[in-house]
């Protein structure tokens, strides 16, 4: 099958996919792939999965497949290409495929393709992989990072919620409400994170804090606040250290509410002298750009397979990170086509071509 690299791209966005309905841009992908020469399936968790080559030494491409919610027109503008996950991370994907087709690929080796489903949400596709995928020899994660930009860790989060419950009590009395408790914890954490960060220069070393959403109710009888709360958190911090973090600020605010975990994800930062990362410093330079390492205050699924597999990863994709999540989502076409220049000089390096 001839395809463009625009073109496949475009196929991609148009099949929007938001975390938990992915099945239409699975099933087109793994059309795609088949057409253009992968062996391509879908497996147990919904991923779509393609291998070229034959080789048992194995360098998988792993993206994500799923965008978050807000459908943007796929349309081209100004040598802009619009879509939802046309930066974070369709076109990181669609690039791998391009590239993993045109590849020279040593008898020795073969490139394993995955557009893996839930990133946005639980991971539940990356997640399927690290118990049940073999471990590669080596694995480049699908993000944004510039087509210069080669991303060696990502920080950690932590998801909470938490819930003041408090009796019904007239406005005028000196009864602190459920609002105003949290509120107060809310203010006791941005502090006692404020003390944890001065001595922290870098972003990537801080405890970043974010209310994510808030809702208050009452019933007439008890008033309810709930906050949920997400903490972009660096390498040397754990759990435990989280949740010390949490009862100290309950202490100060002198209230407690009752708190929920959803999900905790250490930080994960790469190896730099590794033969995948020389392998893409070369691949840039080739193209005619000057490399740099990037550090990331989000997340990733480098952050689950990195640690699983414990193998040189990194995080390699055309586009600009700031238009993750954003109406504007777009990537630039030119900034693109390089990026798939790399990953064809990348894997040729890699497998000694």
């Amino acid at each position: 099958m001839r395809m463009e690299p625009v073109n496949l791209l475009e196929g991609l966005l148009s099949r929007f996919s938001p975390t938990g309905h992915e099945e239409s841009a699975v099933a087109f992908l793994v059309d795609v792939m088949q057409q253009m020469g992968f062996r391509a399936s879908i497996d147990a968790a919904g991923n779509a999965v393609g291998t070229i080559g034959s080789g048992s030494r194995n360098i998988l491409l792993l993206g994500h497949i799923d965008t978050v919610p807000g459908e943007i027109s796929v349309r081209q503008e100004n040598n802009k290409l619009f879509g939802r996950g046309a930066v974070d991370a369709k076109g990181p994907l669609a690039s791998f495929i391009f590239a993993g087709s045109k590849v020279k690929i040593h008898t020795d080796w073969c490139i394993t393709i995955i557009g893996a489903v839930g990133e946005e949400g639980d991971s539940r596709g990356a997640k399927y992989l690290c118990s049940s995928f073999t471990a590669p020899e080596m694995v480049v994660i699908g993000e944004p990072s510039g087509w210069e930009g080669i991303t060696l860790g990502y920080k950690g989060s932590y998801w909470v919620q938490a819930s003041f419950q408090q009796p019904v009590s007239h406005s005028a009395s000196r009864t602190v409400s459920a609002c105003d408790q949290a509120f107060s914890f809310w203010n006791a954490i941005t502090q006692s994170v404020a003390v944890i960060n001065s001595n922290k220069n870098r972003v990537f070393d801080q405890i970043s804090p974010s209310l994510r959403g808030m809702k208050s109710d009452f019933d007439g009888f008890s008033e309810t606040a709930v906050l949920k709360i997400n903490f972009r958190i660096p390498m040397d911090i754990d759990l435990a250290f989280m949740e010390n973090l949490l009862d100290a600020c309950m202490d100060s605010a002198s209230f407690h509410p009752v708190i929920t975990t959803f999900d905790f994800l250490p930080a994960y930062q790469a190896e730099k002298n590794t033969p995948l990362v020389r392998a893409f410093l070369a691949g840039i330079r080739k193209a005619g750009g000057k490399p740099g390492f990037k550090l990331k205050t989000g997340t990733a699924d480098m952050n689950l397979v990195g640690p699983a597999w414990g193998i040189p990863v990194v995080a390699y994709g055309a586009g600009d990170s700031n238009l993750d999540h954003t109406p504007d989502e777009h990537i630039e076409i030119s900034e693109y086509l390089s990026g798939i220049r790399v990953l064809i000089n990348a894997l040729e390096v890699i497998q000694g071509i």
